[in-house]
């Protein structure tokens, strides 16, 4: 699949977050200081949709139980052992744009 269009950077201002679905998978897309980030769009915890989140700095927090995953890595701030996995992420012509099939290390 590779990388694939998910919308564009002015629709992401900073510090936002969206949810995005591709192929019936969830993403959690992140704006954190003008640089983006994708993750799993599934909380490792219960299932919640980390793509409604908030984000605070760089820690993305799930709507259902506030776990919060740091979006550069996906690691959990409570037990960095816990993560979700993260996707590449570019910005062409500002348009937004990740690759879905190369996960980093992650629960997902």
């Amino acid at each position: 699949m590779g990388f694939v269009r998910i919308g564009k950077q002015e629709e992401l201002p900073a510090g936002s977050v969206v949810e995005i679905v591709l192929d019936g998978q969830p993403y959690a897309i992140c704006n954190a200081g003008g640089q983006f980030y994708a993750l799993d769009g599934v909380c490792p915890h219960s299932g919640g949709p980390l793509g409604e989140g908030a984000l605070h700095d760089f820690m993305l927090v799930c709507p259902w139980h506030a776990w919060e995953f740091d979006c550069r890595s996906g690691a959990n701030d409570f037990d960095p052992d816990v993560k979700v996995a993260t996707f590449p992420v570019k910005v062409e012509e500002g348009e937004i744009l990740i690759d879905v099939t190369r996960a980093d290390a992650g629960a997902a």
